[in-house]
């Protein structure tokens, strides 16, 4: 039997019971969704579910700063986190930012047939709104503020108190920003990204990601006091499912 398939299992066991369990499974606040598509397409109509899961249908304010990351490198985060940009500024209504704060392997621009300059590290070290940052691509709605020029210490700008600020201009300038970070498992970016945020979304693997690296991940978020909004299986080739999939 998979592996991947043992996992989704276990994620499913472990949903069905966080009500009951204060102290469960680190993964048992997870909703899963997945796709059989590759790193850089995602079907919209997964990407959609997602939004409507996390930010649409929700009673309460929906979150409005929210971090993607994977477990692992590979796990195709960048594919999903502009989809679920698109999907959500064709479905809001309002204006949407695409933050790319994974510094250590940019890949926004060249999904969206746009280049790297003037981003995120420029507005890390300079002072203009952030808005002059900020390039419009894909649908309407839709911004892309790409990591900018990077040098080999441009990582060190994500735990800066400039970074504050600036996710603060945005909150106030977008009605959502997603943002697109590295693996949880190589760095700690994303852990920082994510304290400055209203919840993180995972991005597993199929046929990579192993259960127990996504309980450690998922133990590390929560004791930074990290809320997990969701869990993406990517590049599945098996089905969900169809009860997990009515959570969303």
């Amino acid at each position: 039997m998979s592996r991947n398939f043992e996992l989704m299992q276990q994620l499913e066991r472990e949903h069905s019971v966080r009500t009951e369990q204060s102290n469960g499974s680190a993964l048992s606040e997870l909703t899963e969704t997945g796709s059989t598509h590759g790193s850089f397409e995602w079907a919209e109509d997964e990407a959609l579910r997602l939004v409507q899961r996390i930010f649409l249908l929700q009673s309460e304010r929906p979150p409005q700063v929210v971090v993607f990351a994977g477990i692992d490198h590979g796990s195709g985060c960048s594919g999903i986190s502009s989809a679920v940009a698109e999907a959500l500024a064709r479905n809001s209504g309002g204006p949407v930012c695409l933050l790319e704060a994974n510094f250590r392997s940019p890949a926004l621009p060249s999904m969206f047939g746009t280049t790297n300059h003037f981003g995120l590290t420029n507005a890390l070290l300079q002072e203009s709104p952030i808005r002059t940052y900020a390039k419009s691509v894909g649908c309407q709605n839709l911004w892309l503020i790409s990591s900018g020029s990077l040098a080999s210490d441009s990582p060190n700008l994500l735990t800066s108190e400039r970074l504050k600020t600036r996710v603060a201009e945005m909150r106030a300038e977008f009605d959502f920003v997603i943002i697109d970070a590295p693996p949880l498992t190589r760095y700690a970016d994303a852990i920082a990204l994510a304290q400055l945020s209203d919840g993180m979304v995972l991005v597993l693997e199929a046929e990579s990601t192993r259960r127990e690296a996504a309980q450690m991940a998922a133990s590390s978020l929560r004791s930074s006091n990290i809320k997990i909004l969701a869990a993406v299986l990517n590049k599945r080739t098996f089905p969900i499912p169809d009860k997990i999939y009515k959570r969303l």
